[in-house]
């Protein structure tokens, strides 16, 4: 028996899983998916971006792959997106790797709205130090509109088309900065630098992006941390004193087992830990597990995406490099009291598109060229685009939820997530600023023509506040070390745990907050084995 089973292997989990391995606790990780070998990933083969759409697709309900979990989006204007096997979704994440801002932690103090932490910025502070340090982080230091940060790996190179959109942000006034990518621009241990090849969103074959599978799970198998892949988690017990029991899964063979640990660690994203958590209902908690308070897949943030695209003359090699990694800007981060809305957004240049993903987006268009011509259309349109993205904070709300569906199952007869979730009249109001302040920098660039549109339908990576923590069980699931109110010996160490969403990809708080929390729970069995000393 371990001291700790940890459920998923992704951003979390890994890290977790590592912290703990570290501080010589035994730890057993469960995962739905499996891993996956560089050289399966699409870009070692010529149909990689029709593999990018399909086999690889971050939408579950369209790769349908053996260890995913149907979702119903349907009550959603923006679907659920992720991906299982080890390392989680950050096998085909975009790398974009920025800290929160320390009013990310207490914006009703600071704005009046949303909630605030029960921890503070200066508690993750060293946290965000380490994980940055221990992946290679890649970035540069003095941004004057960040946290102060004393050390990062150059930055990614920002191209033809940063700097080109970077002198646009320079022509308004306003903020920008190389971003902060967990992407290698130095050799590291056995691991090369990004040679920019591109399809980061379909894993790097190179090994150059700082997925979970190649950054902590490496270290933390050496450290004697057990990983079990292909296994799906069914449901937790509980015994009649309300502590977990034993965690209930099917093996790769379609056996169901059962596994017991002194602790349980979820870490599944926030879309599964509140799917598992419903479903593990018992005598003992008839609304599910650790669900006293009611919020158990209550306010789901998802972070609605405003995307705008510049068509430019000159050719501005948009294709070349780190899909999601080229500049940020900060500049409508933080509340200003002349919008119509509260707390604000982070643009996020993105790079251009594959030759086939901009083929199908120009037929879409119906601008598509044909016969003779084609090939010149090609020529003189391709690789002359510039994406923004505006990544827009969402405060949470009790009306966006998630739940099980009471039809849809997966392949083991376990309920699947249905998702409920509107934007809010602010989320709104933000998306329609980032649209008009997004065609305002295409056209200082010189952009001939601007499209903008959102929300993104098929942009729900980032999945918040579905197990939220706070300091009292009435209105949270965890405590402030993402300790659950109700049952002493469970843990939930993902994005569930969030209280607000900030206006940045989480990616990098996420394992902040789970290395933390590996330091509580270790802290713990530490002081319980020496009681146990003291009684020998």
């Amino acid at each position: 028996m371990s001291d700790v089973i940890v459920i998923g292997s992704g951003a979390a989990g890994a890290a977790i899983s590592w912290r703990l391995g570290s501080l010589g606790i035994s730890v057993t990780c469960i995962e739905q998916g499996r891993r996956y070998l560089p050289s399966e990933f699409p870009s070692n083969s010529v149909n990689w971006e029709s593999r990018k759409i399909t086999e690889f697709s971050p939408n579950p309900n369209i790769r349908q792959g053996k260890h995913d979990y149907p979702v119903n989006n349907n009550g959603s204007p923006i679907e659920i997106a992720n991906f299982n096997a080890v390392g989680g979704s950050t096998v085909i994440y975009s790398g974009h790797f920025p800290r929160f801002h320390p009013t990310d932690f207490k914006t009703y103090e600071t704005d009046g709205v949303g909630d605030d932490w029960p921890i503070e910025y200066e508690d993750l502070v060293n946290y965000y130090a380490l994980n940055e340090k221990l992946q290679n982080i890649s970035g540069l230091v003095g941004d004057p509109k960040y946290p102060d940060i004393q050390e990062l790996a150059p930055p990614v190179s920002i191209g033809k088309m940063g700097h080109k959109i970077g002198e646009a942000f320079n022509t308004l006034g306003w903020h920008w900065w190389p971003s902060y990518s967990a992407i290698l621009t130095k050799p590291s241990g056995q691991r090369n630098p990004c040679i920019n090849l591109g399809p980061c969103n379909t894993g790097c074959s190179q090994g150059a992006k700082s997925s979970a599978d190649v950054s902590y799970w490496p270290m933390a198998l050496d450290l004697g941390v057990k990983l079990l892949s292909e296994c799906t988690v069914a449901r937790i017990q509980t015994t009649v004193q309300g502590e977990v029991s034993a965690v209930e899964y099917f093996d790769s063979t379609g056996e169901l087992k059962v596994m017991t640990a002194r602790f349980v660690v979820l870490a599944a994203s926030g879309i599964g830990t509140p799917r598992i958590l419903l479903n593990s209902r018992s005598t003992f908690q008839p609304q599910g597990l650790a669900n006293s308070s009611g919020l158990v897949g209550k306010r789901l943030m998802l972070h609605p995406l405003a995307y705008i695209q510049g068509e430019f003359t000159e050719n501005l090699e948009s294709n070349w490099g780190p899909q999601g990694c080229a500049i940020l800007s900060q500049e409508f981060y933080e509340t200003n009291p002349k919008h119509a809305f509260r707390r604000g957004y982070t643009f996020q240049l993105l790079r251009g598109p594959g030759p086939l993903e901009w083929i199908i987006s120009q037929l879409r268009r119906k601008e598509i060229v044909w016969g003779k011509m084609h090939a010149e259309f090609f020529k003189t349109r391709f690789n002359r685009t510039a994406d923004l993205a505006a990544i827009i904070e969402d405060l949470p709300d009790a009306n966006n939820y998630i739940d099980l569906d009471p039809n849809l199952k997966d392949r083991f007869g376990i309920p699947a997530p249905r998702v409920h979730y509107e934007l809010s009249e602010n989320s709104k109001q933000m998306l329609s600023h980032a649209l008009t302040k997004g065609k305002e920098i295409m056209r200082a660039a010189g952009a001939k023509r601007v499209i903008a549109f959102g929300p993104v339908k098929d942009t729900g990576w980032h999945i918040m506040g579905t197990a939220r923590m706070g300091s009292d069980p009435s209105n949270s699931v965890v405590d402030g070390n993402c300790k659950s109110h109700d049952i002493d010996n469970l843990y939930i160490v993902d994005s569930s745990v969030f209280v607000t969403s900030s206006g940045v990809n989480p990616a990098n708080t996420i394992q902040a907050i789970a290395l933390r929390a590996g330091d509580a729970i270790a802290k713990r069995i530490e002081c319980s084995k020496g009681s146990r000393d003291d009684h020998k």
